[in-house]
């Protein structure tokens, strides 16, 4: 009975390993990008198991081979996202109150959450150069209001659908503007931000859709490669965050870096999962921050929940000449082709976003 279930578990942990792998951009294929550490777990504890009841028999010969094979495959996408990898951005080793540095706090508040205090206090506590804020509908742009006037900019597009977007910056902005790049309902914002010391830096922040299970991924995944394309022909120094509605490790996620030539400084360093913030065994990489080979990386760091599902991330960068960091492997000619007809594809499309529904407040 115990190696019968064994086998099972064992055979869900690899198909579960194996249909991610699949180049599908539909929600039932890329849902399950997400929960690799979950399988992870699993199949440790299913290996566990035929260590614990090990005999010579069928069913635990194979729940060993399947639950390795499907162990071996997720760490092939999480290992890079440990301290024993090699680290794409380097750690800026100067003093960063002598350098030209640029700090962010970015968190999806979760439009239902009416925790305003909660994030005013992380945001006076931590005094980020720039603030971004997703989810934020017209009681969280009033509610926000009195601590954000204390910045010197704020773009504001609040939404009664999931999709507004808020970001304040101490810095003067040379330019901004809410994009609508795929989908009228989903806005982005894009800034070009001078520093004190007359250098500028390109922001883009971005909360594509989510996957859902009964839809194609395609409009998160054309919006994301779409950015990538033009983060690539940007001359400034640039830096794309936000909630991406994507993990780390997914195959759209490692795309875009091949085609932005951007850097993600988690690489080498840890997960910092940042969903599920009220459920610790659901929990994966889903807010993001890509970064130019101009900057080195002071600070990352998670900080505690705001009531809502998302984490708020808080990052320093320095920007530098002298950029010690790893390059990323550069695109293919498949890469560009394929992002060409996903954008295409979306561009073509007329249909509302997903989850436009999902905070009723």
């Amino acid at each position: 009975m115990i190696s019968n279930a064994l086998m099972i578990a064992s055979a869900v942990c690899l198909l579960v390993s194996i249909v991610p792998l699949l180049p599908v951009p539909h929600g039932a294929v890329r849902s399950f990008d997400f929960a690799r550490l979950q399988v992870i777990g699993l199949s440790l504890i299913v290996l566990a198991g035929t260590i614990i009841f090990w005999s010579s028999a069928i069913p635990i010969r194979i729940s060993l081979a399947l639950a390795g094979s499907a162990l071996a495959i997720q760490l092939v996408h999480v290992v890079p996202f440990t301290p024993i990898w090699r680290r794409q951005t380097a750690r800026h080793e100067g003093n960063p109150v002598a350098a030209t540095t640029i700090s962010l706090l970015v968190c999806n508040v979760k439009q239902s959450n009416r925790d305003f205090d909660n994030v005013t206090r992380v945001i006076e506590r931590r005094r980020p150069d720039i603030v971004i804020l997703m989810e934020t509908d017209a009681a969280w742009a009033t509610a926000l209001e009195p601590t954000l006037s204390d910045f010197r900019e704020t773009v504001r597009y609040p939404q009664p659908n999931t999709y507004g977007m808020i970001l304040a910056s101490r810095f003067a902005l040379a330019e901004s503007a809410v994009q609508f790049l795929l989908n009228d309902e989903v806005p982005s914002i894009w800034c070009r931000v001078t520093l004190p010391d007359g250098n500028e830096v390109r922001v883009i922040a971005l909360h594509p859709e989510p996957p859902i299970p009964s839809r194609d991924t395609l409009g998160r995944d054309a919006e994301i490669l779409l950015v990538g394309k033009k983060a690539r022909e940007e001359p400034l120094p640039t830096i794309v965050t936000g909630d991406l509605n994507d993990v780390a490790w997914s195959r759209t996620t490692r795309r875009f870096l091949r085609i932005s030539r951007l850097l993600d400084p988690r690489q080498g360093r840890g997960l910092f999962n940042s969903f599920h913030a009220q459920f610790w065994f659901l929990r994966w990489p889903l807010d993001h921050i890509f970064h130019s080979s101009h900057f080195e990386l002071v600070s990352i760091e998670r900080l505690p929940s705001v009531g809502s599902d998302h984490f708020p991330m808080y990052y320093r960068f320095a920007l530098t000449d002298e950029a010690r960091n790893t390059p990323p492997s550069p695109a293919s000619k498949d890469d560009i082709e394929e992002a060409d007809e996903a954008v295409k594809a979306e561009k073509a499309r007329d249909r509302p976003p997903v989850g436009t529904d999902w905070e009723k407040t």
